[in-house]
């Protein structure tokens, strides 16, 4: 017994058939004779072995050829030979062949699509006819056990459809290349998997065109309300195969009249990252030394004086030390401003108290003590002693540290709020 899907693709064929055939200058009796050739020809005696013999002009493949170049099908070595990808499928994260199900493509004979479309019906079980006759089910049997054909012949037929070459031929107009890997090779120029490219065309005539959002967008247009929205996708690019004859590149590429849909795939344009949040000391990565050298070259000018402790050098000092105190400060509320973006708890190293002076999640604590904030100020007055050293090198004076540290910190007590 012939299930309801079957049943429907002859139904449909015979509607096509008729409406070539039938023509308003026929008498009654040429319309019945057209109505009983009808029914010979798509008897399951007569339609059957006629199929299995064109099986062979279609060949399924998830990477046809032809969308490489249209005449690659075909050379003076034979058929390029049919691909099937049976990829396993991996939880790798990669969009690719194995990981997604979509439908295989077929390419050949455009004269023999409709053996394809017959293989390719869905059965109540979900699975391709062409399965069924594969794995030779119970399916398979019923419906091709005829009085005119062997079982054993039609099977073997319709399966040319998915049996690739023995021998391995391909086309200079695929244009591949291979890439020797000592007794192998690494494929570096990829077929077209054409059932996952024309099933993304589905999804985006979906997403874009369907009744519902048609609807939503209709009442965007008159303004009325709506509690569900719709997405839109941009910069969509149209990619033709075929030109005027896309059934002569595949199945799929014909159904979809040779057009399919490309998403915008340009790499992201990168903003320069003036201010990078410190991974592990602020004073480090923070405050780049080059830009103070003047400020230190000043003070190294000051330390150089016989008595740098008179009240104008002690002043010009003075001086100095703010400077440096303030371009902590604009620095720190440069570091802040970027706190959310750039600070990853994971992956940070910073101490505990330049954490609480810098990242927002802490500002909280800010006003909690000022343990943390003595912490810092200790540190930036060691840092300008040390940057001094480090800025001028052997060039640098042997100053008093100790008395010096405290003059530092009496005047970066002073912006003890402003870093607050």
């Amino acid at each position: 017994m012939i299930n309801e899907v079957i049943t429907s693709f002859f139904d449909e064929r015979k509607e096509i058939w008729l409406k070539k055939s039938l023509k308003p200058s026929l008498s009654d009796e040429e319309i019945l004779k057209v109505h009983e050739a009808c029914t010979e020809i798509f008897s399951l005696e007569i339609w059957l072995p006629n199929a299995a013999k064109r099986a062979g002009q279609i060949s399924m493949s998830t990477h046809p050829c032809t969308f490489s170049h249209p005449s690659a099908r075909k050379n003076k070595n034979g058929y390029v030979t049919s691909i099937i990808s049976e990829a396993e499928h991996r939880d790798d994260g990669f969009l690719r062949s194995g990981n997604v199900m979509v439908q295989k493509d077929a390419l050949g004979n455009a004269a023999a699509l409709d053996v394809h479309k017959f293989l390719s019906l869905k059965m109540p079980d979900g699975k391709q006819l062409i399965e069924h006759i594969k794995n030779d089910t119970d399916l398979s049997k019923a419906l091709l056990r005829i009085k005119t054909k062997s079982y054993e012949a039609l099977r073997d037929g319709f399966l040319e459809m998915i049996v690739s070459s023995k021998e391995s031929i391909t086309s200079s107009k695929i244009k591949q290349v291979y890439f020797p890997v000592d007794d192998d090779y690494h494929q570096l120029s990829l077929l077209s998997n054409s059932g996952m490219m024309y099933h993304l065309r589905k999804r985006l005539d979906e997403i874009r065109f369907s009744d519902k959002v048609k609807e939503l967008r209709e009442k965007r247009r008159k303004n009325e309300f709506s509690e569900e929205g719709y997405a839109e996708i941009y910069n969509l690019t149209t990619i033709a195969y075929g030109g005027t004859k896309p059934q002569n590149i595949s199945v799929l590429n014909s159904q979809n009249g040779g057009k399919a849909q490309l998403l915008y795939s340009m790499p992201p344009v990168l903003n320069d990252r003036t201010t990078r949040f410190p991974k592990h000391d602020f004073f480090h990565e923070s405050i780049r030394l080059w830009n103070l050298s003047d400020t230190f070259k000043a003070l190294h000018n000051i330390y150089k004086v016989p008595n740098y402790s008179n009240v104008t050098m002690r002043d010009a000092r003075k001086y100095h030390y703010e400077r440096l105190v303030e371009k902590i400060i604009e620095q720190m509320w440069a570091v802040r401003l970027v706190a959310d973006e750039q600070y990853y708890e994971k992956t940070s190293r910073l101490k505990s108290h330049q954490k609480i002076w810098l990242c927002p999640e802490y500002e909280a604590r800010r006003d909690e003590g000022d343990e943390w904030l003595d912490k810092v100020t200790k540190e930036i007055s060691l840092w300008i002693i040390h940057s001094y050293k480090k800025q001028l090198g052997k060039s640098a004076i042997d100053i008093n540290g100790k008395e010096e540290l405290i003059d530092i910190e009496k005047i970066v007590e002073k912006y003890k709020e402003a870093l607050r």
